[in-house]
């Protein structure tokens, strides 16, 4: 277990941390659920540099920092359908949660071919991640009422899963030669 390693597993700890804390009654949970949520992002950006800064990059950790990434981002955008209620925020949370499973199925059938190189993250992906955790930190941080905030991250999370779909397509022509081929 390396510090890389145990950034991705605090990541996952911190998960029941700010759902408590979303739900707690107070006036500043929301501020302190969203302030542990962008704690875990952060973590996940620390994890992968210290990985490759250090060379402590594990099949441990290949295995667990995209599934923390996918927990973490799914339950944020289940807490928050459910408190905003609104189709400005759960369309963009179906397809972002839906481009997942396409995306996490297409890498492992991808790599039982022996093709996983085809669909590795690209730089479109990170920039749609960064939308993505802003929108989350800055919605997880307010009320359910629209304001200047609440609207800039709808704007956000709309222009995230605008990227998602994107990344999906290139994913999916990345793999369309690929999925008429038997192993």
């Amino acid at each position: 277990m390396n510090i890389p390693n145990l950034l991705t597993v605090l990541r996952v700890l911190l998960i029941p941390v700010f759902i408590a804390l979303f739900y707690l009654p107070f006036s500043w949970s929301y501020w302190a659920a969203s302030g542990v949520f962008a704690l875990a992002s952060a973590t996940d950006w620390l994890d992968g540099y210290l990985a490759r800064r250090l060379g402590q990059s594990t099949p441990f950790g290949a295995f667990l920092d995209p599934v923390a990434d996918k927990l973490m981002v799914a339950v944020a955008l289940v807490l928050l359908v459910e408190e905003h209620s609104s189709l400005w925020l759960s369309l963009p949370a179906m397809i972002i949660i839906g481009r997942e499973i396409v995306v996490s199925a297409l890498r492992e059938w991808m790599a039982e071919i022996g093709a996983r190189a085809h669909v590795a993250v690209s730089r479109l992906g990170k920039w749609k991640t960064a939308a993505q955790m802003t929108a989350l930190v800055i919605l997880l941080a307010n009320p359910p009422r629209m304001d200047l905030w609440v609207g800039l991250g709808f704007g956000l999370l709309i222009i995230a899963a605008i990227l998602t779909l994107w990344s999906m397509i290139q994913y999916l022509r990345a793999a369309w030669p690929h999925l008429g081929t038997s192993k």
